[in-house]
């Protein structure tokens, strides 16, 4: 063994000694709040507080009562200690996925419901994240929104460990609630199903769509959203433009208008109906602090 050889090796046995007398350390303390957001700096990931909050409302949600209904149960249930499970939340754009989550957290906010936000990219850090949460005081909802994954994509192997696939179990005092476009999170190919096979009178899929699907299968409940035809749109609108002061029956113009603004957008959805309900109360305001 050369001098050099000789250096490094005592080196890393006194390192090794150290280590033994350096006391092991608590997480370190969450920023003051009810909900952050997980960001990381300098390779240093951290929860960072979140000050201003969404004030969308349980009854604000039109249109989607079992749905409403059945998740406000499971965050009733996971608020009590008992057992619960983690949702998945799919359907088209603007149908109320996320703002059904933000609607939950304000309303038991006060009865110790905490959230904590966490981008897809960012779910490499989920298993740091939950270490973290362990044995704090609270209720955790970690919320990942508008999840999805690229076809070779492979973080979301972080996630699938975490829903139900670590010898080590998930904190009692956590849950995972993920909206997603995709009711399997990832693209789906007709290609997929050509490696089918069939055995004794029953299609087993390939491993490629069976890897697809056992990931939202982690998830124990599964909530449905659908787009909303033109009378269920209007309504939304109506409650809006109320919210804003608006009578649309007063307003002979304004089912018109409200048409037309999902025309343009595309999408007969709860976020066009939001969209158009300011603009059409900005635009009234401004028009009648014109007349004379």
């Amino acid at each position: 063994m050369t001098t050099a050889d000789q250096f490094f090796a005592r080196a890393e046995a006194l390192l090794a000694r150290l280590e033994r007398l350096v006391p092991e350390t608590s997480p370190p303390p969450l920023e003051d709040g009810v909900a952050w957001r997980w960001r990381r700096h300098n390779g240093v990931g951290r929860l960072k507080a979140i000050r201003h909050f969404n004030a969308v409302s349980m009854d604000d949600l039109q249109h989607i009562d079992f749905q409403r209904d059945e998740l406000d149960r499971n965050t009733r249930q996971f608020l009590a200690g008992l057992p619960a499970n983690n949702a998945l939340l799919w359907g088209p754009r603007g149908t109320g996925k996320s703002s059904l989550v933000k609607a939950l957290f304000n309303r038991y906010v006060d009865a110790g419901l905490r959230v904590v936000e966490v981008d897809r990219n960012d779910l490499v850090d989920l298993p740091e994240i939950v270490e973290l949460l362990a044995g704090r005081p609270g209720h955790y909802i970690v919320f990942c929104d508008d999840l999805s994954f690229d076809e070779h994509d492979s973080t979301y192997r972080a996630l699938k460990t975490v829903l139900d696939g670590s010898i080590s179990a998930t904190p009692g005092n956590m849950l995972i609630y993920a909206t997603s476009n995709r009711r399997h999170l990832v693209p789906e190919r007709l290609s997929d199903n050509q490696d089918a096979r069939w055995v004794e009178g029953e299609v087993h899929q390939s491993e490629a769509v069976e890897e697809k699907i056992s990931l939202s299968e982690r998830f124990g409940l599964w909530l449905s959203f659908h787009p909303y035809n033109q009378d269920r749109y209007l309504d939304i609108v109506t409650h809006w433009l109320g919210a804003f002061g608006i009578d649309p029956a007063q307003d002979p113009e304004c089912e018109r208008a409200a048409l037309q603004w999902a025309l343009l957008h595309g999408s007969r959805s709860g976020r066009s109906a939001f969209q158009f309900a300011k603009d059409w109360a900005g635009r009234r305001a401004v028009e009648g602090a014109a007349r004379p």
